[in-house]
């Protein structure tokens, strides 16, 4: 039988009682002759209690001074969850062993609180599986060649366990979550939003990047580049569900060339209330501006997302771009007291009440005047757009958030959305 990865996210490890249910699941994978590795959240609110302790004990201001500890901390809340999978395994008669990250060991580059798998030796897995036992291995952390625990950012385990899956070959990753799969949107904005079947990684990734909740962005990062099919589906399911009808359920992400059918135009519509807008008004526009401003942004750890800069006139142009609102006032001070002075510009604005609204399907590929059919839509409405960005199979918008959920209504019907599934889409 296969080589199966299955990984459980907080809500799945909320309880003994999900506990229990988990090792009921993973059982009935054993026994019908799968070889099984597992990777868990930490139970629900345990990684946030965790942090919210250290906050209690240390200025917020200062966070940055104790990353090294907040990953010996916030790594416990995994450990705690694999030992207790191991434990209720064990009670149903199988042999289970659970690691931390760097037992196995799982490595990775030194940049606490947001670390980089950088390898991963699975001879120990591997030998365990060859012992008939169940490997569970902490998600979310790792090791640096220094020897220090290490955190991959918030949704880690998801990228550890496409990893694990990646390095030890296995035949599939199944993503256990509390939703039944991927969606044309969220459904919680748009009530006739659809379950899909399948979806690219191409897609997959755009979606996440555009702030699809559903996977974290890296996991879909390592699962195209390694090409590890990924399925997304329900723990919430009854644990003794059908196994062949279980391996069939939720979001299958694979390969474009296995998509039998001509794509929709688009897949889905993705929004992300997380971001904010920075402008640097009157810089000089001459080369290496661009550089001098998101270089000293880089430097400081920031990710830049949507970049536009405005026609020049009289020598100054006005530049604009976002980042995650966690870091917006931490770019706001670095623009105004370090860059500004330096460029001679005339001002750094803000705006933490933006959100990005985003279209997202392969069938853009061969499709014209999609984009302008998206900004007409949003123009029918009454709402402005402040910024676009593109790729090959999406375009996003910035507007005022309190458009959001109007323009994700409207766009979803647009593009016939909430019509009943093709062959392809459930």
């Amino acid at each position: 039988m296969a080589l199966i990865v299955h990984k459980y996210g907080g809500t799945s490890m909320g309880s003994t009682e999900r506990i229990r249910n988990v090792a009921l699941r993973v059982a009935k994978w054993q026994r019908a002759g799968h070889q099984m590795v597992v990777v868990p959240s930490a139970m629900s609110g345990e990684t946030n209690r965790l942090l919210a302790l250290a906050k209690e004990l240390a200025p917020a201001s200062a966070s940055s001074a104790y990353e090294r500890e907040l990953d010996q901390l916030a790594a416990t809340g995994e450990q705690a969850s694999s030992a207790l999978l191991a434990i209720a395994l064990q009670a149903q008669g199988l042999e289970a062993v659970s690691y931390c990250g760097w037992q196995v060991p799982i490595r990775t580059n030194s940049a606490y609180t947001k670390a980089r798998i950088e390898a991963i030796d699975d001879a120990r897995i591997k030998a365990d599986l060859a012992a008939g036992r169940v490997v569970i291995i902490t998600g979310f952390q790792g090791v640096d060649a220094g020897g220090n625990i290490t955190t991959l950012g918030r949704g880690g385990s998801d990228t550890s366990a496409v990893a694990v899956a990646a390095a030890i070959g296995a035949h599939e990753c199944l993503i256990y979550t509390d939703v039944d799969g991927v969606y044309t949107t969220d459904p919680r904005v748009v009530p006739e939003a659809r379950r899909l079947a399948r979806v690219s990684f191409e897609e997959m990734l755009e979606m996440a990047s555009m702030g699809s909740k559903v996977l974290q962005i890296r996991s879909v990062e390592f699962a195209g580049k390694y090409r590890m099919p990924i399925r997304v589906l329900s723990s919430f399911t009854p644990w003794d569900i059908d196994l062949n009808t279980e391996a069939q359920s939720g979001t299958l992400i694979t390969f474009e060339d296995e998509q039998t059918m001509e794509q929709a135009v688009v897949s889905g519509i993705a929004f992300n209330r997380d971001e904010a807008k920075i402008t640097v008004l009157g810089v000089p526009d001459r080369p290496g501006i661009a550089y001098l401003i998101l270089g000293a942004v880089a430097e400081a750890n920031v990710e830049v997302d949507v970049i536009i800069q405005n026609i020049s006139k009289d020598g100054k142009t006005d530049f604009s771009f976002t980042v995650h609102r966690n870091d917006y006032a931490k770019t706001l001070d670095l623009l105004r007291s370090q860059v500004v002075p330096k460029l001679g510009a005339a001002e750094v604005l803000g705006d933490a009440r933006i959100c990005k609204v985003s279209i997202v399907g392969i069938g853009m590929r061969s499709h014209v005047g999609v984009a302008s059919r998206m900004f007409r839509c949003l123009s029918e409405e009454g709402i402005n757009i402040q910024m676009i960005s593109t790729s090959e199979i999406k375009t996003s918008v910035v507007i005022d958030e309190k458009y959001m959920e109007l323009a994700v209504r409207a766009l979803h019907r647009e593009f016939d959305l909430d019509q009943p599934a093709d062959s392809l889409k459930s």
